[in-house]
């Protein structure tokens, strides 16, 4: 299970440090792709089968689940740790996600988020109405 946020650089070849305590877990290999609100999504291989097989279910008949197939499947691409921690994030990946200097790396339960940090910190944002939208969220979802 991955939590917590940890806060890191892209170097100037557009790597960035997996946090020591997603390594493990993350796998060497895994997939990278589009996430939502903004950010990337690490999975695991084990996660990303489980994932698969849910978007395998859509119809494929259905506008939607063929746009949702496209936008996860059409930009997912196997990564790789190396030995000093990091991995290359393609670019256009790093590029949907405004990925620039500062980034932060969240752990989501069964996959990590790449965030840039000016968006993550948006997107936390008090004054923005997070904390009733969780808190609406929370309730609805009966937690």
């Amino acid at each position: 299970m991955f939590i917590g946020e940890y806060t890191h650089s892209i170097d100037e070849k557009g790597r960035i440090i997996i946090p020591v305590k997603f390594r493990a877990p993350l796998g060497e290999n895994f997939i990278a792709t589009k996430g939502l609100d903004g950010c990337l999504f690490l999975f695991p291989y084990k996660a990303w089968d489980a994932f698969e097989a849910k978007l395998k279910t859509l119809q494929l008949s259905s506008k939607k689940a063929r746009a949702v197939s496209r936008a996860f499947f059409g930009s997912a691409s196997e990564c790789q740790i190396d030995k000093q921690g990091r991995i290359m994030l393609p670019k256009p990946l790093r590029e949907y996600a405004n990925l620039s200097k500062d980034i932060c790396v969240v752990g989501v339960s069964e996959r990590v988020e790449v965030w840039d940090m000016q968006a993550w910190k948006d997107y936390n944002d008090p004054e923005a109405g997070y904390a009733a939208v969780l808190e609406d969220n929370i309730e609805e979802m009966d937690i």
